[in-house]
């Protein structure tokens, strides 16, 4: 078979039949022609795949088998022997090595003319400006907050016009996949069209928390001897120390106590494995729930980057446990989102100073969370700021309200170190609400 060479118009031919024919299922703008493989194929069409464990793996594969050219990859983490039944371009003689360069050298050996670029390191680490160079990123995590963090990345792009709709030149796009066991979802997030991860927290259920009273006086599997390691045998033990949960040093310390607690209790089942599923909430991954969400990801990526179909809208759900369902659900903006919307209305009594106004900011259930220091500005006009502007403007920070910002509705940009872009709020005037 390695024998067998073929041109790029038979390698591509199917490929170019999505390209190069008009249909009534087009999405909008799609003008078919051969340019648009060119495109795919350019360095203009930069990819990036966040993660690289089971669902990263499909996600770089289909990728590459689908005609993209410029890949890159970003991941922290280091192959261990329990990946290797889903993570299928690792061996065990990568065990210990980067996923991010090993999942690299595999695609870019075993499919010609791709270059896959490896990125080992956490994704905090990279510019805002990195992030930016990419046509399309797609997610394919584990974690909650990561999901959080990349998701207040392409959402700190986005910029309004006058009239609060999206400057389609600033808009990021996103597609995200995840799997837990039997059940996946894919979503295409377009920051300012559709709801962003901050708009629908709510179809994420909580983790699931044990009384800490159960884990040190009662304790009744293998769960509660490993979660009494992690969060009550840890503080007593190593005080002031941070848990690391990427730490195999760390994970291997809270092993050992959770298998000598279980054996003090008479209870089975702790094992290495479990450990790390229980402290990082991980559920076991099904290889073949990891290819049909990949494969829906870079099927919704190629189509927001060409338009040959018209794209997911915006949610789509896999399950698989009893037969084979999917579901897809047009979830709705939260029209006061913190991290996307236009400008989250916060009524203020136009009497009230700065400070006051700020105070208010951080004591907001909902924007406080988000924010520890903020800086306000008006336009290009900065009302506080921390750092190098803040002798200049704090000043301002005993000036009423209504003098700093005269007209009702207007924006106010908020930037803090916890933001990844400018959190957008309207002014509401209300004389009857209290400084």
């Amino acid at each position: 078979m390695d024998d067998i060479q073929m041109d790029d118009e038979e390698r591509w031919r199917d490929l170019d039949l999505l390209l190069t024919r008009p249909g009534r299922l087009v999405g909008p703008g799609f003008e078919p022609c051969p340019e648009l493989r060119a495109f795919l194929q350019s360095p203009d069409c930069r990819i990036l795949c966040v993660g690289a464990g089971g669902l990263g793996c499909e996600i770089l594969k289909d990728l590459a088998l689908s005609g993209v050219v410029h890949i890159d990859v970003i991941d922290m983490d280091t192959i261990d022997v329990s990946n290797l039944n889903r993570q299928f371009l690792f061996r065990m003689k990568d065990v210990g090595q980067p996923k991010a360069t090993i999942a690299a050298e595999r695609i870019n050996a075993r499919v010609p003319g791709v270059r896959v670029t490896p990125h080992f390191g956490r994704i905090e680490d990279q510019p805002a400006d990195w992030y930016r160079s990419f046509a399309i990123i797609i997610l394919g995590l584990d974690s909650l907050e990561a999901r959080r963090y990349m998701n207040s990345v392409v959402c700190g792009f986005l910029e309004y016009d006058d009239t609060g709709q999206p400057d389609l030149s600033t808009v990021k796009p996103m597609v995200d996949g995840g799997t837990e066991g039997f059940k996946g979802h894919a979503r295409v997030i377009l920051p300012g069209h559709t709801p962003c991860f901050e708009c629908t927290l709510w179809l994420f259920p909580p983790q699931t928390k044990f009384p800490l009273c159960t884990l040190a006086e009662t304790p009744r599997s293998a769960a509660h001897c490993i979660e009494y390691a992690h969060l009550i045998l840890w503080g007593q033990v190593r005080p002031g120390e941070e848990f690391d949960t990427d730490s195999e040093e760390h994970m291997k310390w809270v092993y050992e106590r959770a298998a000598e607690r279980a054996k003090q209790y008479g209870i089975h089942g702790v094992t290495y494995q479990l450990t790390q599923g229980v402290v990082k909430n991980i559920i076991p991954a099904i290889a073949s729930t990891n290819a049909i969400i990949s494969a829906q990801c870079v099927l919704e990526a190629l189509k927001t980057l060409t338009c040959f179909s018209t794209g997911l809208d915006n949610y789509m759900m896999y399950v698989g446990s009893t037969g084979l369902y999917t579901h897809t659900a047009k979830y709705e903006k939260d029209p006061n989102c913190p991290i996307c919307s236009a400008g989250v209305p916060v009524e203020v009594d136009p009497d009230c100073t700065l400070q006051q106004f700020i105070d208010h900011l951080r004591s907001d259930p909902s924007l406080g969370k988000h924010l520890s220091a903020p800086s306000v500005s008006f336009g290009a006009t900065n009302l506080f700021a921390h750092g190098v502007f803040e002798a200049e403007t704090a000043p301002n920070l005993s000036r009423r309200m209504a003098d700093l910002v005269p007209d009702d509705g207007t924006i106010l940009t908020v930037n803090d170190k916890r933001l990844r872009g400018p959190m957008r709020v309207r002014v509401r005037y209300s004389s009857s609400m209290k400084a």
